[in-house]
């Protein structure tokens, strides 16, 4: 019996000829960018039996289930959230220039607009490197995609602190180290934090409703420099993280981290956010607590390396001049 897309949750939208060959267009134009620099394209299992901690995401869990009489037992497995956990581990076996554009599924997001379950994501990293040559690769990515539209580089980089204090009027670091202080500076703002939140919490509440609506503008903007406070895999330098995050007219695009190869930290991280992870999120997943060991190999320590992921599907919207994102997918949910 034929059900509508209606009954099963799926809005069929019948995107026209035109906007399909221009989303397929952009993606075969990516490949071909990063064939052009001889990264490998990797091709790796949308499901795992376990993934990076991540207490900010929930996931889809699912079950892979034995036939009757077999003596393995039934196995939860996890719809990716990023394909992160499976190409750290051939970094650390090759060590080579990878990217993928993959299928990612995060879980407990408001549909449309901005948010579908299931979205597409680009995702490369680059061997001895760091947080701005990454940058650097993504604005030629940018400049090779747009070909002189509103999205071409240079980027305007500006970085967190200055981006608190241009818009949310105080320094940042400075109340971080001051007890209260930011929870202060929340309500100087009209904010109403919920009571005992920790520095984290209170950073991105801050962040969300005094800085992120600033970044809206016609030009890439690039927010450098987290606080080391806001929990991530990347290196640390002093008071802040190597990391950037891509906005443009508001909205996020890319990521990008210089990641942590200390075993010692990737460890710690696991551990840290698995325990906020469990009190946090609806989805309880598994970590796999041995995972800092690819990190740990004296034969061959892994490598200096600088990651970036970036939302396809928003990266469509951003070229055709669309504002949201159910008009650049073929269906959404």
């Amino acid at each position: 019996m034929e059900r509508s897309c209606q009954e099963t949750g799926v809005r069929e939208l019948f995107l026209d000829l035109e906007m399909l060959r221009e989303r397929a267009g952009i993606i075969l134009r990516i490949r071909s960018f990063f064939e052009s620099k001889n990264y490998l394209e990797l091709d790796t299992p949308l499901l795992s039996p376990d993934l990076i901690p991540e207490s900010c995401l929930e996931v889809f869990e699912t079950t892979r289930l034995f036939p009757p009489g077999s003596a393995r037992k039934n196995q939860k497995l996890y719809l990716v959230p990023s394909p992160e956990i499976w190409m750290k581990k051939i970094i650390a076996k090759h060590a080579v220039n990878i990217f993928q554009i993959c299928k990612c599924f995060r879980n407990g997001e408001s549909s449309g607009h901005l948010h579908n379950p299931e979205f597409t994501m680009l995702e490369y990293y680059t061997m001895n490197a760091g947080y701005l040559d990454s940058l650097e690769l993504t604005e030629g990515l940018f400049a090779f995609l747009a070909e002189g539209g509103n999205i071409s580089p240079p980027f305007e980089r500006i970085t967190v602190a200055d981006a608190f204090g241009r818009w949310a009027g105080f320094d940042l670091f400075q109340a971080a180290e001051k007890e209260g202080a930011l929870e202060e500076e929340a309500k100087r703002l009209g904010l109403q934090p919920p009571p005992g939140i920790g520095k984290e919490a209170l950073y991105d509440l801050i962040f969300i409703h005094a800085v992120e609506p600033q970044l809206k503008s016609d030009r890439p903007v690039v927010l450098l420099d987290y606080p080391a406070f806001v929990s991530c895999l990347a290196k640390q330098k002093g008071k802040t993280v190597e990391r950037w995050e891509l906005y443009y007219n508001g909205i996020e695009l890319a990521n990008c981290f210089s990641e942590e190869t200390d075993p010692a930290v990737v460890k710690s991280f696991f551990y840290s956010e698995a325990e906020k992870k469990e009190k946090s999120c609806l989805v309880k997943h598994n970590a796999d607590f041995d995972y800092w060991k690819i990190f740990d190999r004296e034969e061959k320590p892994f490598p200096r390396c600088s990651g970036v992921a970036l939302g396809i599907d928003r990266l469509i919207m951003a070229l055709v001049g669309r504002s949201n994102i159910d008009s650049v997918l073929p269906f959404a949910f």
